[in-house]
């Protein structure tokens, strides 16, 4: 059977496509690069070789994406669409590009983001949406994308934003995140103080019409005092509306005097209050939330080191949340150690404190071993003390209390130190030098002289013993005689 004209011209048509060898009219293809920028296009051209991973498409006159634009595109890793009349994301579609990393739509007519429109896209690493007209972000927009790096929602019309929905665990990788130049009024300090301080670091903010008040400019200012790229670098930029006769706009990190009766003071103590807790592994530990904020519709909430889900924590038994805020951790382990962030918010006021607890869990061995060095080292003070004492206050004669006696010439055998010989011979008390004389007995050890070579004294290796009776009015010896006698 012929094949008609038609079906020849379809089937060398997809052929041409598998191939990927045509490039669409009016655009410039390199290798994988298909660039068709700037050609007034209002409509996708066709067709798209499959083997694209770089598509350019900004500066063109295109008004929505239709489910499955990019379904020939599997290879797509980067896709720039800014500078159109984009008003519309339909759902699927960014479909059957999954390794895309980098989308740009900015500058285009983009007033709402519906529900999950880029769930397709768990590799997108950088989203460029600035210069829209978008209102409002919904929590779900950035859902799903984990390996997201940055995204830019600068001038825009923001008024909301779910800060909330952006934590350590969903979005691990983020460090950029803009919002500068939008409306936002009257920010969620509560949310914003739990996020991760690489998204903190990197959180513009500046350019909006924010409301002047104490706990924004805590925030800021704590933020600038830290360095944060985010404040330093901008803060010309960041102004709060005051509000009398007349409104005003005034430079909060430049015009302190305005914040006078915020504290800095006790700013720092409420926003990064850092705690230390050292408890040994087993032990049950509680981390207090205490502040200066009280009343009755008070909120807490807690980040663990490991930015664990506090509430299957708390299922398990691991935890328990006390109605005062305070974390209780039921039997400590090393691996429960590091930094515990709480925040508590006064729902009322709209206010919020954030405290932290530096916790170390010490295991048992170690407990055990700096115990024993410790009472070794304690053992050895004492006893050190105890000689001091003994020699200060039990030796035989402090000589300078001794009172020296008058010279005799019958203890010159003894030598000159008559302290020394009145300590040696125990000189009674007061009472007993009442008597005229009295004799006492005492043991003492000579050395008598034998005679040596030429007729020369020398001392003798032989004591002996002798008696003597003392005179204990004068301090003076009357006799001496040998135990033979």
């Amino acid at each position: 059977m012929l094949m008609t004209s038609t079906s020849c011209v379809v089937l060398i048509s997809l052929l041409v496509r598998l191939s990927g060898a045509i490039c669409p009219q009016g655009c410039l293809c390199i290798s994988d690069i298909l660039n068709c920028g700037s050609l007034g296009l209002d409509r996708f051209p066709n067709p798209l070789p499959f083997t694209t991973s770089v598509l350019d498409l900004s500066h063109n006159r295109l008004t929505w994406l239709a489910a499955g634009s990019f379904y020939e595109l599997p290879r797509l890793h980067t896709l720039q669409m800014s500078h159109n009349r984009i008003s519309l994301l339909s759902p699927g579609a960014f479909h059957n590009i999954s390794s895309l990393r980098y989308l740009d739509l900015s500058s285009n007519k983009l007033q709402a983001l519906g529900k999950y429109r880029f769930q397709d896209l768990p590799a997108l690493e950088v989203l460029l949406l600035y210069n829209n007209r978008l209102t409002r972000v919904e929590s779900n927009t950035l859902m799903g994308l984990g390996n997201l790096r940055m995204v830019y929602f600068s001038l825009n019309q923001i008024t909301d934003f779910p800060f909330f929905s952006i934590r350590k665990h969903s979005h691990p990788n983020l460090v950029t995140l803009d919002l500068s130049s939008n409306h936002l009024f009257r920010l969620p300090i509560d949310d914003i103080v739990v996020l991760p301080v690489a998204v903190q670091k990197g959180l513009f903010l500046h350019n909006n019409s924010l409301e002047c008040d104490c706990s924004m400019y805590r925030m800021f200012w704590h933020w600038e005092q830290k360095g944060y790229p985010s404040v330093k670098d901008y803060k010309d930029d960041y102004k709060c509306l005051m509000y009398g006769e007349p409104q005003i706009s005034i430079n909060f990190l430049r015009s302190s005097h305005f914040f006078e009766n915020c504290t800095i003071g006790k700013i720092i103590s409420l926003i990064s209050p850092k705690a230390d807790k050292i408890v040994y592994e087993g032990e049950q530990v509680r981390l207090d939330c205490t502040g200066t904020l009280n009343g009755e519709d008070l909120s807490y909430s807690w980040i663990t080191p490991h930015q664990e889900n506090i509430s299957q924590l708390i299922q398990n038994g691991s935890l328990r949340l006390n109605q005062d805020g305070s974390l209780d951790i039921l039997a400590a382990q090393s691996i429960d150690s590091g930094v515990y962030q709480c925040t508590a918010v006064d729902n009322t006021r709209m206010i919020n404190e954030s405290r932290e607890v530096n916790l170390t869990v010490v295991a048992q061995h170690s407990m055990e071993g700096s115990f024993n060095t410790g009472y070794t080292t304690l053992l050895g003070c004492v006893a050190t003390l105890v000689l001091i004492l003994m020699y200060l206050y039990l030796t035989p004669c402090r000589c300078g209390c001794c009172k020296p006696p008058p010279p005799s010439p019958a203890i010159s055998t003894f030598g000159e130190d008559r302290c020394t010989l009145t300590s040696i011979f125990a000189a009674p008390s007061t009472d007993r030098l009442k008597s005229k004389s009295q004799t006492d007995r005492h043991v003492v050890f000579l050395e008598p002289l034998m005679t040596g070579k030429n007729g020369h004294p020398k001392a003798a290796f032989v004591v002996e013993q002798s008696t003597i009776e003392w005179d204990t009015e004068n301090f003076t010896i009357v006799r001496e005689r040998n135990d033979s006698e």
